[in-house]
């Protein structure tokens, strides 16, 4: 979607409110037109992002989610459930209620191979994150039960033993 034209409509306005003002107002609001245009996108972009949420929210199983490209946005409908899929594969899991919003602050090399892997699954990368994290999160068969990242508070150091006979 090219915001061009809507800055641009709104630049027109802005001098055409001005073309019965004196030539100093007229030259403040052309300057000031000027400079509002990266103003006007990220406004737009708001818009955007919002009339998404609220469209999203009207849907069932499926998230319209804005993003940019370049420096123009582009709507992508990402559907949580396809008929064939399996509950594990869903993109978004699909037993949960709602979704929840999270920052992930990851390395550009990493953010590069996240975005290949999406693109050659055919998914969003939020899409195919959700769905590597759930599957990372499921109990593996006959396998070991995952871990816990950091041992539990109010018990350091438990479970650590070191096993074995020393020679003086």
């Amino acid at each position: 979607m090219d915001l061009s034209e809507y800055a641009e409509a709104l630049r027109r306005e802005l001098t055409s409110i001005t073309r019965f003002a004196s030539e100093d107002i007229s030259r403040a609001a052309e300057m000031l037109s000027e400079t509002l245009d990266s103003s006007v996108r990220l406004a737009l972009l708001d818009v955007l992002s919002a009339a998404a949420d609220e469209i999203t929210a009207s849907l069932d199983g499926a998230t319209i989610d804005v993003r940019l490209t370049g420096t123009e946005p582009q709507f992508v409908v990402n559907v949580a459930h396809q008929p064939g899929d399996s509950p594990a594969d869903s993109a978004d899991g699909a037993d949960e209620a709602g979704s929840a919003r999270v920052t992930l602050r990851i390395s550009e090399g990493l953010k590069t191979r996240v975005e290949t892997a999406a693109a050659a699954a055919g998914l969003s990368v939020n899409a195919w994150l959700v769905r590597a994290i759930g599957r990372a999160l499921e109990p593996q068969p006959g396998g070991p039960r995952p871990r816990p990242p950091f041992p539990p508070p109010g018990r350091p150091g438990q479970g650590k033993r070191y096993t074995g006979f020393a020679r003086s």
